[in-house]
């Protein structure tokens, strides 16, 4: 009786285990063929595989990567931070959140989540990736201080402010949300911000000539376009 006790205790946590592996799926190769731009593909594989592996860490991780709203996105990814830690893909997901804040220009939002990056993935690889963009963020600030006087110099530069309507890393839907706001009669531009390798296209709406007049439209913007906007300077 003893002896079969013995064997159900070793046994028992080889059976916890298995089924923990069982329920993780290898993603990698559908993220190639993100890379490779079947995107639409990957999205009807992963309907299927959430239903076979409803406890995958991993299919967190895919969902997030095929997101295309930004904001979406970092709730998938903290999703999977803070549910399953010691993923394998936990420390690219929180690199995907920092990617996403500075591509707003929210640095010390992201500069929070490289100290956690840092603290709690101490051997990730993007850790050294941060650190390069971080370069580049100071002197892009350098090359704005350098517009900014260019700007006082010139009086036809009248308009300073706009309002950052949100964040894509699929082209089409930022044109599509540009769209929307053309159509509704009000200036958009989209700029490009490469973080890393990752590109967001960030999508802005109005010029204005000072913050106040921003601010007292970004209500309307919000409500209109059902976004969270935020006000910031068009050179930035």
């Amino acid at each position: 009786m003893k002896k079969n006790i013995s064997v159900f205790l070793i046994i028992f946590p080889l059976l916890i285990l298995s089924e923990n592996f069982a329920q993780e799926v290898d993603i990698v190769p559908y993220l190639k063929k993100i890379e490779q731009g079947s995107i639409e593909e990957v999205k009807s594989e992963l309907l299927s595989l959430k239903v076979d592996y409803p406890k995958s860490a991993n299919l967190i991780f895919l969902e997030a990567v095929l997101t295309e709203n930004g904001q979406d996105a970092v709730a998938l990814y903290q999703k999977l931070i803070e549910s399953y830690p010691k993923s394998r893909y936990a420390d690219a997901a929180l690199y995907r959140i920092y990617s996403y804040y500075f591509a707003l220009g929210l640095y010390n939002t992201a500069d929070k989540q490289f100290e956690r990056l840092k603290k709690d993935y101490p051997e990730s690889p993007y850790i050294k990736m941060i650190s390069v963009s971080s370069v580049k963020k100071d002197d892009e600030e350098s090359s704005n201080q350098d517009e900014n006087l260019n700007q006082q110099n010139n009086p036809e530069e009248i308009f300073s402010y706009t309002i950052q309507a949100g964040a894509f890393t699929n082209s089409a839907n930022a044109s599509g949300l540009k769209k929307e706001i053309e159509n509704a009669g009000m200036v958009s531009f989209i700029k490009e911000k490469n973080v890393a390798g990752t590109v967001f296209n960030v999508v802005y709406i109005g010029k204005f000539k000072s913050r106040k007049e921003a601010e007292d439209f970004l209500p309307v913007a919000n409500t209109r376009f059902k976004i969270n906007g935020r006000v910031t300077e068009i050179n930035q």
